[in-house]
């Protein structure tokens, strides 16, 4: 069984930043991020396979920055111009031979 540790979230002004991390407990092929808000489905914001192609979901591009350590098996996501609708649980996904594992969620809220 796969686990994923996440950490990072908290409250932070509009314009502000927060790095997430995520740890996993084996090497994976893909790991990324989702996020859900409130009433909302949960949706991609950003992935990173292991030989390091990214992708960003639209609304986060040039504000988010994916990376990962494949040496700790962790994955970061630095989020940079943090605005009110970025407010969501952010929650660590990570894919290995065609199963998928999920994080449970780290709250990000920006607000002033």
């Amino acid at each position: 069984q796969v686990q994923l540790v996440e950490s990072g979230g908290g409250l932070v002004e509009p314009g502000g930043s927060l790095t997430l991390s995520c740890a996993a407990s084996r090497s994976m092929f893909s790991m990324g991020w989702y996020r859900q808000a409130p009433g909302n489905q949960r949706e991609l914001v950003a992935t990173i396979v292991s030989g390091g192609k990214t992708n960003y979901a639209d609304s986060v591009k040039d504000r988010f920055t994916i990376s990962r350590d494949n040496a700790k098996n962790t994955v970061y996501l630095q989020m940079n111009s943090l605005k009110p609708e970025d407010t969501a649980v952010y929650y660590c996904n990570a894919r290995l031979l065609g199963i998928t594992y999920w994080g449970k969620g780290t709250l990000v809220t920006v607000s002033s």
